[in-house]
């Protein structure tokens, strides 16, 4: 049986608590870190950080690993194992639910972004490079050709010694169309790596924003003497599965915010008629009749509701074309299933106190 990471570093007590409970139902399991991911179709490394403390598992992942041990055991699993457990869950999951941890997680995904703002950097450094050069190859064979065109005009007839003169003038011709094809290819690829610059940069900015936020909360300019409560905005819940929408409004339900849930994307843009003041909208991408993508889109046509932020949620994973889809429709950001409960929170919570900021500092502008 493989051996089990170390315990993670700087752990709160409620996280320590709780991996050393997991590890000890885990060593009960008698197998390895690797062979029981592969099992439960898991990633080891992932599994892995859920047993050194470092990362907090998903419960349903924990209840998968009592079940398995009882039918290892041949016993069954008692009500009170369960209770305990899940109230050490509870505890850890409210002790990392906390604004530097959400700083860790955002600070990480800055550091994504711009790594991925940096290569397309260099790859259009490179890309232009090779541009210029093949575009001044063109450039001296145009006058190479052009000389030889000249000639033949001159004299035409000696147009038959010359060309017999001149043997590689098809040659040149072939090698002229050659070079403009990878011309064109090699500005289509400086095109694209350009564009997921740009998009790396802007994600640069609303982290960085969002980290401020986090950080340091902007004063508001010129306090009132006696201020006033300031209701909490909504958030909107779009996902066609009842399951999803009970596991959302869950993890919501503790940011004292109105949650409004619809299961489609026709029934979100009904929501945002009847209703104002929402914060964010987080969305399912697959959704029978009008995805998430397309209802994004619509949302970003009208001009009551173009600035409201979407954050995507989707089962599909997060690869380069997905997130950039997503981006061009308007996201502002894009988390995969199964997610961070605790992430969510921090940036629907981030997303929430910028929506408040904006409500605020108007009306102070006009007490000035």
């Amino acid at each position: 049986m493989g051996e089990l990471r170390p315990l993670g570093q700087d752990l709160t007590k409620e996280s320590r608590a709780l991996a050393e409970v997991l590890r000890e139902l885990f060593e009960g399991l008698e197998v390895s870190v690797r062979r029981y991911a592969a099992r439960r179709q898991r990633d080891p490394g992932t599994f892995s950080r859920y047993l050194n403390g470092t990362r907090l598992p998903p419960w349903p992942v924990i209840m998968d690993m009592l079940t398995d041990l009882a039918e290892h055991r041949g016993t069954t699993v008692t009500p009170e194992t369960i209770e305990f457990v899940r109230e050490l869950y509870g505890s850890a999951f409210d002790a990392n639910s906390s604004p530097k941890h959400a700083v860790q997680i955002i600070e990480q995904q800055l550091a994504d972004a711009d790594h991925v703002s940096r290569r397309s950097s260099v790859r259009g450094d490179v890309l232009g490079d090779a541009l210029l050069d093949r575009k001044h190859r063109i450039a001296d064979l145009e006058v190479r050709l052009n000389h030889m065109e000249a000639m033949l005009t001159a004299e035409r007839e000696r147009a038959g010694q010359l060309a017999a003169a001149h043997p590689d003038v098809s040659e040149l011709l072939g090698e002229r169309d050659d070079l403009r094809q990878e011309v064109k290819r090699l500005g289509n690829e400086l095109q694209e790596a350009q564009e997921r610059r740009a998009d790396a940069e802007a994600r640069c900015d609303l982290l960085e924003r969002q980290l401020e936020a986090v950080e340091r909360p902007v004063p508001l300019p010129l306090p009132l003497p006696l201020p006033q409560p300031q209701p909490m905005p909504k958030v909107l819940v779009v996902d066609d599965q009842p399951d999803n929408l009970l596991a959302i409004t869950a993890v919501l339900g503790t940011l004292d915010q109105e949650l409004v849930t619809v299961s489609s994307g026709r029934e979100a843009l009904k929501a945002l008629l009847l209703h104002d003041d929402f914060a964010v909208i987080i969305m399912d991408v697959q959704m029978p009749g009008m995805d998430g993508y397309e209802t994004a889109a619509h949302i970003k046509r009208r001009p009551r509701n173009r600035d409201v932020p979407i954050i995507f949620l989707t089962a599909m994973g997060i690869d380069p074309e997905h997130t950039a889809r997503g981006y061009a429709a308007g996201a502002v950001d894009y988390i995969s299933k199964p997610f961070d409960p605790w992430a969510l929170r921090a940036k629907v919570a981030v997303f929430t106190e910028i929506h408040l900021e904006r409500r605020i500092l108007p009306t102070n502008l006009r007490l000035r």
